[in-house]
């Protein structure tokens, strides 16, 4: 779908930021990244995909000027890693980072370099964790082990207004659902999500994966239905805990959704975008041209994956109580 066609769809105030037109280097680099895909994308069952997308991300540099520890966030293996600085007493800002994967795959490995460039520019702490992964554990073990992350970050010192919290892809479901949860329960509420990419239709209704199939070489329909049988087996994909275009939006956290125009997910961030907007929350939606899913995962390749890093570390800034 163009990104002419694709902004119409969304209400004025909803396109607070225009995105400059793709130039020729930004389509040639995803280009080849569509490439690079298409060459590890190889296998049907999930152990096969599982360990394709660990190959590729182990061609990806690690992150440089940050420094890393390996800590047990409320039962939950993760990573704190934060700006390369003399010490390290407690920082006042975090962003808990929720990696994609179809809930099935991901690793602290796979997405260190997109958490290492948050933590740089935003000037905070990031969490990385190693959530549990589908099929051996299903639903709602992902969302379990997010929200144990987000309340060890608050039992830790960091207050509720000095965290965000940011995933894609399957990421960007568990931040919107754990946070949804955190609401249904009167917890503290983090200061921002932002959800890049999320899937947030598991009965796969939107219209963009059918338009975009020939564009995204990462997710598609069939895609979808192996994560929807994993990691939900026989519960509905309509249920509002598993789909957060079926919640009730009410009450939400500032909002800040990242697509690409190219994705097959395209419509899952417009869809909850209005719903959510809808509700009343406060709603920032970018489109990406060109982009393809998960595109951010490659700042050291991509240049857009470094100007919308920015951007997402931008937004989680300026809803920090004590600015950087």
């Amino acid at each position: 779908m163009a990104i002419g066609l694709a902004a119409t769809l969304l209400p004025v105030s909803a396109r607070a930021w225009d995105p400059p037109p793709q130039t020729p280097a930004s389509k040639q680099q995803i280009q080849k990244l569509v490439e690079t895909w298409r060459q590890y994308r190889k296998g049907d069952s999930l152990r096969d995909r599982r360990q394709a997308f660990e190959t590729l991300m182990e061609t990806t540099p690690e992150p440089t000027r940050v420094q890393i520890r390996s800590v047990d966030a409320g039962g939950v293996d993760a990573q704190l890693i934060w700006p390369a600085r003399l010490h390290h007493p407690l920082g006042r800002r975090a962003i808990l980072y929720v990696h994609g994967g179809g809930f099935y795959s991901g690793s602290l490995r796979t997405h260190r370099a997109i958490a290492g460039s948050l933590a740089k520019a935003a000037s905070a702490d990031v969490l990385l964790i190693d959530y549990r992964l589908a099929p051996d554990n299903p639903y709602p073990a992902q969302i379990d082990d997010t929200l144990a992350a987000y309340r060890w970050l608050l039992d830790s010192g960091y207050e509720s207004d000095n965290i965000a919290i940011v995933g894609e892809s399957a990421g960007g479901n568990l931040a919107i659902e754990a946070t949804l949860r955190q609401m249904r329960v009167r917890g503290p509420l983090p200061a921002a999500v932002i959800a890049i990419s999320p899937i947030t239709d598991l009965a796969a209704t939107g219209a963009s994966l059918k338009a975009n199939a020939g564009s995204d070489p990462v997710i598609d329909a069939g895609e979808l239905d192996r994560i929807r049988k994993a990691y939900l087996g026989t519960r509905s994909p309509t249920d509002p805990m598993v789909s957060p275009l079926y919640a009730d939006m009410t009450g939400f956290p500032p909002l800040m959704m990242q697509v690409g125009s190219g994705e097959a997910l395209l419509d899952d961030t417009l869809r909850l975008a209005d719903k959510a907007r809808e509700a009343g929350v406060d709603v920032k939606t970018e489109i990406w041209p060109g982009m393809i899913h998960q595109w951010q995962l490659f700042p050291s390749w991509i240049d857009d994956a470094r100007q919308s890093n920015q951007r997402v570390a931008q937004f989680a800034a300026e809803h920090f109580a004590d600015k950087p």
